[in-house]
């Protein structure tokens, strides 16, 4: 007996079940945190450098209008991802998508008909999002599959309806389609204020209603948002008809910014869209995730960009390199911040 209390007491006491409780859910909480406000801080980080190593070249509101209005297609695309990828799922289509609303857009607004410009290239994008959604949700088929078919056949689209890349629509200068490009309202130009309200509707949708709860509940547990009763087909469907119709809205604000449709352009954006998503906290296994933290993931990846224009010795593709670097990064970390979470 004397030596068994001897063991307890050189061991010590165990603490509280309560206690340990409270350091794991501190432990949960810190990560979370975490998780989701990284790629702010990041941001935020990258911005203060910039500055102080270039100045008011980098540092002025000149240079932070044009990053914001060049990661403003991007961001689009990526709002739409965020909620594929919360659940769980993944477009690999959009990149192509912009291609053929731009395409579309620029072939019927070639005669100055705004209305036809702006309609075409919808239709097609619910068109496509449609069957993307009923494939995947109700045909049980898997999202890569399904949305890389989408891809090469959006793709193809696009270069037939351009003469296999030879014919290059033109916008006459001076529409209304023109301005929706090309104006400012406020001093801000109008894909600003697009990406904006799109931004704040995804918030919106995510934060304050019951298909951002169902989007993220179906992310964490398909077959426990089964059971809970939520329409897993009608939410799926909805996402990926979603991410369509904003990649040709994108499309269809690059035609009007240049003036004109490509159909060989956005090739990999599927891929930055992938990218700012994650890399702004939202788990590619669907479940958690941040419309912030996506639209900092999206101004991190121009920030970036613009930092390799001002040194202007370093070539463009050093932004992928960047890009895939801080990728690898962000999933190695969110890996770990995940299992502290549990």
């Amino acid at each position: 007996m004397t030596d068994l209390f001897a063991t307890v007491h050189a061991d010590g006491p165990h603490p509280p079940r309560s206690q340990v409780d409270a350091a794991a859910s501190r432990r949960a909480r810190v990560a979370a945190w975490i998780q989701s406000s990284a790629a702010v801080l990041v941001l935020l980080a990258i911005t203060l450098l910039g500055t102080l190593a270039f100045g008011t070249k980098f540092a002025s509101v000149s240079n932070f209008l044009n990053i914001i209005e060049d990661s403003s297609f991007l961001l689009l695309l990526a709002i739409g991802m965020t909620f594929v990828i919360m659940g769980e799922g993944i477009d690999l289509s959009v990149g192509s998508m912009l291609a053929l609303g731009a395409v579309m857009a620029a072939w019927a607004g070639q005669d100055g008909n705004t209305l036809l410009a702006l309609v075409m290239p919808l239709v097609v994008g619910v068109i496509i999002g449609l069957v993307n959604g009923v494939l995947i949700s109700w045909g049980r088929m898997a999202p890569f599959i399904v949305t890389l078919g989408a891809l090469l056949f959006a793709r193809g689209l696009a270069f037939f309806v351009a003469d296999n890349g030879n014919t290059v629509f033109l916008i006459p200068d001076g529409t209304l389609f023109n301005q929706l490009g090309q104006g400012e309202i406020l001093g801000l130009s109008f894909p600003i204020w697009v990406a904006g309200t799109v931004f704040v509707i995804g918030w919106v949708l995510f934060n304050r209603t019951t298909f951002g709860t169902a989007v993220a509940a179906i992310g964490g547990s398909e077959d426990a948002a089964r059971l809970m009763g939520l329409p897993i087909a009608r939410v799926k469907i909805a996402c990926y008809l979603g991410t369509a119709v904003l990649a040709t809205l994108a499309g269809m604000m690059v035609a009007a910014r240049s003036g004109s449709g490509l159909s060989s352009i956005a090739q990999g954006w599927e891929l930055q869209a992938i990218a700012a998503v994650v890399i702004g906290g939202t788990l590619l296994t669907g479940g958690k995730g941040s419309v912030v933290g996506t639209l900092a993931g999206v101004l991190l990846l121009g920030v970036i960009q613009n930092l390799i224009n001002q040194v202007g010795t370093l070539r463009p593709e050093w932004q992928f390199v960047v890009s895939g670097g801080f990728l690898l990064i962000v999933v190695a970390i969110q890996t770990l911040l995940t299992r502290a979470q549990r």
